[in-house]
């Protein structure tokens, strides 16, 4: 049993709770256990194991009792005779984009709908549009929703895999019988969204190793297991290879399978006109007047060929070789240089930490400063503040950055751009705040011209700071609404605007893709969160893998400067900057 473990069970009995049409305070009681247990900074099992919950704020006497049980017993009676009363299919209903508790209940008790497939053929039948509160649109909608998701089936999004591969690439290091670990594929390149999975160790005893590796509490399935390599599938239906290989062949297939396919036909291209030949095993010279380099580490391959280390996330056959050739790759920002981040939401609005809360967990990964841009009054499902409660924010933002004194706290909303281009709040508001993320909420299905227009209007706006995630893709759920990319970023090189890289695993937008020419433009960017909990400040991390991969250097991310360089640019007029 683990937090992540128990939080689960909590959220799910809120979810059949509410199918159930329980009270609403009993389902809230619930969804706040599990973000008070996932957001406790001690170890949440054993308090729970020793019956040392008491006095902890969000879980009362019968949550107490309950995770109590789990922590113990590794199950919850209450949980299972709950769930027993709905086939396993239904919890597939909420990864429908528009579907909740409500309509779920709905659709379970007048249509016996419990899985996707029954969900398909009564939208199919045109039973749903007869459903009070669907209709027509509805009903469209949701046919769209479940294409999507079949689309998406057999992908995972980067920051959704990356617990379960932190946690293999542990148990694989120490195994006793390991020396070098790595995982390769797309995953080391931070794709956006993977596939599958590929691991790759250095071994003597390879057979060993790949049959322990079948036995890990994360695989469901063994697909094959042989001497060299094994696959399987894991618990959450990832398709996941390991290969080993010897300790002096390891950096040729690190190099190769961490891929692209297009960099690697690249890279074996040029090592052929040096007369050598590069595979997963060696770089072996292919007449006998060629020496065989010295091998012993992946930058040796490169070394070799003539060319400056390719970081991973590079290697997508997208100029990285031209520039290595001339010694001319940037260095690509780290974690480390990030002193701070924007766009971050609190319970003000739709957030599920308070103020000081957000402000300590950034304080505790060693932050200097923290925006709070909370949402705004159109974007009433999100609790948005109104100007009289902004205001209220924003004085409340000032007294907490007294009483901590030396820890900054930039006051910010994210202003949701109107249909034509204006903004939610007028520019006497806006001038009463440090910065300002505009960002489209609403109105998802303008033509191209027309969203980039509307898009463009916004950063026009001198209060206008950063746009926020630029084509409001989520991620294996909900495609991007349709922009001009080229003209966004020359748009905001010429009114001095930031893009956000919104780095929520669900959106990472911008896509890495355009990154490169908006750093050549001279856009900065700001790597951004959007937190919604002290656990999404957490997701920084993804943030800077995404912007190495879309070649940005520590000069071209905002959130990488000082707290008195921010100040004095933010207090710059954006012409001026």
């Amino acid at each position: 049993m683990n937090r992540e473990k128990m939080a689960e069970v909590l959220e799910k009995i809120a979810l059949l709770l509410e199918l159930k049409g329980e009270n609403p305070f009993k389902v809230r009681a619930y969804r706040q256990g599990a973000e008070v247990v996932m957001s406790l900074e001690e170890d949440i099992v054993g308090l729970a194991k020793a019956d040392q919950l008491k006095g902890i704020k969000g879980i009362g006497e019968a949550l107490r009792d309950k995770l109590g049980e789990l922590a113990k017993t590794g199950r919850l009676e209450f949980y299972e005779n709950l769930i027993a009363e709905f086939p396993d299919t239904i919890f597939d209903l909420f990864d429908v984009q528009g579907l909740g508790p409500k309509k779920i209940k709905a659709l379970y008790e007048a249509l016996g709908v419990d899985s996707l497939e029954k969900l398909k053929r009564a939208c199919e039948a045109d039973e749903v549009a007869k459903l009070a509160g669907f209709g027509a649109k509805t009903q469209v909608k949701i046919l769209e929703a479940i294409a999507a998701n079949e689309k998406f089936a057999d992908r995972f999004t980067l920051g959704e895999i990356k617990p379960m591969v932190e946690n293999i690439l542990d148990t694989l290091r120490q195994h006793p019988e390991v020396s070098r670990v790595s995982v390769a594929g797309s995953y080391r390149r931070a794709k956006e969204t993977v596939g599958d999975l590929d691991f790759l160790v250095a071994t003597r005893q390879g057979a060993r190793v790949c049959e322990d590796f079948t036995t890990l509490p994360e695989v469901d399935a063994v697909i094959a297991c042989g001497d060299t390599k094994a696959s399987v599938r894991l618990k959450n239906g990832i398709h996941c290879d390991l290969r080993a290989v010897t300790s002096a062949e390891f950096p040729f297939a690190l190099q190769y399978f961490s891929g692209s396919k297009e960099h690697n036909v690249a890279i074996r291209s040029l090592a052929l006109k040096k007369g050598w030949s590069l595979n997963e095993y060696g770089l072996n010279p292919t007449d006998r007047a060629t020496a065989r380099p010295e091998v012993n580490e992946e930058e040796d391959i490169y070394s070799a060929l003539g060319l400056q280390f390719i970081e991973p996330e590079l290697r997508e056959n997208r100029g990285e070789i031209e520039a290595a050739m001339e010694n001319a790759l940037p260095r690509l920002v780290e974690l480390m240089n990030l002193r701070g981040t924007f766009h971050n939401h609190t319970t003000a609005s739709d957030g599920r930490d308070t103020l000081e809360g957000m402000v300590e967990e950034a304080m505790e990964l060693g932050l200097q400063y923290l925006g709070i841009s909370d949402h705004s009054k159109s974007s009433v499902y999100a609790n948005g503040l109104d100007e009289e409660r902004l205001l209220q924010q924003v004085k409340a933002i000032r007294e907490l950055e007294e009483k901590l004194g030396g820890f900054r706290i930039f006051a910010g909303s994210e202003v949701d751009i109107l249909k034509d281009g204006s903004l939610d709040f007028g520019d006497e508001i806006l001038a009463k705040l440090d910065y300002c993320v505009a960002s489209v909420h609403s109105i998802f299905n303008l033509d191209e011209a027309t969203m980039t227009e509307r898009i463009c209007r916004a950063m026009e706006n001198e209060h206008v700071t950063m746009l926020g995630h630029v084509t409001g893709r989520l991620l294996l759920k909900r495609d991007a609404y349709v922009v001009d990319h080229a003209r966004i970023i020359d748009c905001a090189a010429a009114t001095g605007t930031i893009i956000e890289l919104n780095c929520s695993p669900m959106r990472l937008d911008m896509d890495w893709r355009w990154w490169k020419r908006a750093r050549d433009k001279g856009v900065l960017c700001s790597i951004n969160p959007d937190a919604h909990s002290r656990g999404g400040l957490h997701h920084l991390g993804l943030g800077v893998r995404v912007a190495r991969k879309g070649w940005l250097r520590r000069e071209d991310v905002l959130n990488t400067r000082s707290v008195q360089e921010v100040e004095e640019f933010l207090k710059t007029p954006k012409g001026a900057r």
